[in-house]
């Protein structure tokens, strides 16, 4: 699935039985035969389906390096990556349009002549006509071995085939709006709709937790549950690194209850623990803004209080 996505192929198995670079990375012999084809398509539509899967990986790769003793460093590096939801994406049809194209300019490249041969495209938003489309395309190249069997316009055509596939096996012109999914903001002009996903690793580049949530949701909450996972997977956590985000009051208080260092930026909207609904409220480090359950970034904030008196002004 790794190669099938680095080198942007349909059939990377038929690629492995003579790329022997393939072979290599896949551990096998040159003579040794491959998977069937079937057994890779079951893999991306049920194997990659359980919810599990990514807990298990992690748990394999860190025991991993447990064992050959790689991880030695007792230090975690917290952070927050975000993912946008399939909501916001490339419809269908677009799509089937793109993989169609590249195509038919494969197709061009080697036999010009063949521009008054192809079917006529689809010119409205119609998906069952742009399928349609697709596949009298393939049906044509398919029954033109001198073509269809041309390194560079049999890849095209492959891929077009599993987009196809791939869209009638969806049976939906679109995803539908994710339920899950909300809205977070990268600054305070920069939203986004999707997810984030939350990573802890060691100084050795090895993830040891991973806790994906909802757009909207603030960083620093999540620190226990990520240090929490490491420990489980047998790192001896003595220090996490992260930014403004993880210093918040509930967060220091665990870490000196586990006497563990938090390396953070102190901020003292969140580390001072004086906001009303402590637990409703998320802040958002990268627009500096507090967010509410909803998903809302706030408006504005202000200093209040007067200057040069005896209390300090507070941010509101």
């Amino acid at each position: 699935m790794l190669l099938k996505v680095i080198y942007t192929i349909s059939d990377v198995v038929e690629r492995s039985r003579y790329d022997m670079s393939f072979k290599y990375f896949l551990e096998m012999l040159p003579e040794e035969d491959v998977i069937a084809p079937s057994t890779l398509t079951k893999f991306r539509r049920q194997r990659l389906k359980d919810t599990n899967l990514l807990d298990m990986l992690i748990n394999r790769t860190v025991s991993i390096a447990v064992e050959q003793g790689i991880i030695k460093s007792r230090s975690i590096i917290v952070d927050a990556t975000h993912s946008l939801s399939k909501s916001n994406p490339i419809l269908a049809i677009d799509v089937l349009r793109e993989r169609s194209k590249q195509l038919r300019k494969s197709v061009y490249a080697y036999q010009e002549d063949w521009v008054c041969k192809m079917p006529v495209k689809n010119q409205g938003n119609d998906l069952e006509k742009e399928l349609d489309y697709c596949k009298e395309l393939g049906t044509l190249l398919d029954g033109t071995p001198t073509l269809s069997e041309v390194p560079a316009i049999k890849e095209k055509l492959n891929l077009l085939k599993e987009s196809v596939d791939d869209i009638e096996h969806a049976a939906q012109d679109v995803v539908s709006k994710d339920k899950d999914a909300k809205i977070g903001h990268k600054s305070q002009d920069s939203p986004f709709f999707g997810y984030k996903t939350h990573l802890a690793m060691t100084k050795e580049r090895i993830i040891t937790g991973a806790v994906v949530t909802s757009g909207e949701k603030g960083d620093g909450p999540i620190l226990p549950e990520l240090i929490e996972q490491s420990e489980q997977r047998g790192i001896d956590v003595d220090t996490v690194i992260g930014d403004a985000a993880y210093s918040g009051k509930k967060n220091l208080e665990l870490a000196k209850e586990k006497d563990i260092k938090i390396v953070a930026k102190l901020n003292p909207a969140i580390c001072q623990g004086f906001r009303k609904k402590e637990d409703e409220f998320d802040y958002n480090k990268d627009a500096d803004m507090f967010v509410c359950p909803a998903g809302h970034l706030a408006i504005r904030k202000a200093k209040q209080g007067k200057k040069n008196v005896a209390t300090n002004q507070v941010i509101t």
